[in-house]
């Protein structure tokens, strides 16, 4: 029995670890993103789901910073792309460069390349740019001529855009807004978070060049987390009530009157897949081997706000998908 039990704990060492670097992991970037725990959580979700967010805020709400964060906590490489008018798709996948030498063509591989990639304002790019960032996403391959090339295995694009300024803008269809995973909204922070902001930074210019290089976690530590999240168990009820706030969304008067004229189209599959994916994702990473409820109705938001689309005369009505989303949860019963 001893010998067994000693068995047990060595073979639950390894997630137990695993779960522990992801837990300092989600301590270190919030240390330095504050204010901002639900964007820090989010980060962390996408990246357990193995899938991409855009996030939309306010310029200074430290989106960047909450990229670059988590990319310096693991052993990846990082780039950020400014995305502007005047971008062309090879300046994001990379191109053939001819050799004259011996006559022949290379390919120089673009940033999309890296492991964790920041998609700057990514609706200020045209759609041919943002479709070759989107292919790349859903695929996660590039294709260049006649040859094919994979993406690295952890591949994670945080996509950003401007709630604030429209003008010189390219919106992203729904169709390739349904390729992302999470839409993550950002706020301001309170008066108590912008005094600790101020305290941050000047500690942070005072010590600048004396921190100690930090501890990052294994891209094979993010896999086995990876399967491990996935591994959480969720009630058959609950996966029930799960299927159901997605259906709920394309026919709306089968469940509630109250609901019916707020949507043109509902979420498509893929908004269950990422609703079922990330509740798994949270609820392990809250250090929970089985998923609640809540862990849906909180990830719900940021899965579904960026795959419905407003009737017309809701629009007018001055009504929006949160709304819609708030009441839909309220609707639906809960297991």
């Amino acid at each position: 029995m001893q010998d067994n039990q000693q068995t047990a704990l060595r073979d639950d060492a390894p997630e137990d670890l695993v779960h522990a670097e992801l837990q300092a992991l989600r301590r270190g970037i919030g240390a330095q993103i504050l204010g901002q725990q639900t964007l820090v959580d989010r980060l962390l979700v996408a990246l357990l789901a193995d899938g991409h967010l855009l996030v939309e805020g306010a310029p200074g709400l430290a989106k960047t910073s909450a990229i670059k964060a988590l990319a310096g906590g693991i052993q990846a490489d990082f780039h950020r792309i400014q995305f502007t008018p005047d971008l062309l798709p090879a300046d994001l996948t990379g191109t053939e460069i001819y050799r004259p030498a011996d006559g022949s063509f290379r390919f120089d591989p673009g940033p999309v390349f890296h492991n964790v990639l920041l998609a700057d304002e990514v609706n200020r790019a045209p759609a041919k740019v943002q479709s070759a960032l989107l292919e790349a996403m859903g695929e996660r391959q590039v294709t260049v001529g006649r040859e094919t090339f994979d993406l690295p295995r952890l591949f994670l694009v945080m996509a950003t855009q401007n709630p604030i300024e429209q003008e010189g803008t390219y919106p992203l269809p729904e169709a390739q807004l349904d390729r992302f995973l999470l839409h993550v909204r950002v706020d301001y922070p309170d008066v108590e978070t912008e005094k600790a902001i101020l305290a941050l930074n000047r500690a942070a210019a005072l010590d600048a060049g004396d921190a100690a290089p930090r501890r990052r976690v294994r891209q094979s530590q993010v896999f086995e987390a990876r399967r491990a999240a996935l591994s959480v168990y969720m009630a058959p009820q609950l996966e029930d009530y799960l299927v159901h706030l997605v259906m709920a969304t394309r026919d709306p008067g089968r469940y509630s009157a109250s609901l019916e004229g707020w949507l043109r189209y509902g979420a498509s599959p893929r908004a269950t897949l990422a609703l079922d994916r990330c509740a798994r994702a949270l609820a392990w990473l809250e250090g929970r081997d089985f998923v609640t409820p809540d862990d849906v109705q909180q990830i719900a938001p940021d899965c579904l706000r960026h795959r419905l689309l407003l009737d017309y005369e809701a629009e007018a009505d001055g009504r929006d998908v949160d709304g819609f989303i708030d009441l839909l949860l309220t609707k639906i019963p809960v297991p």
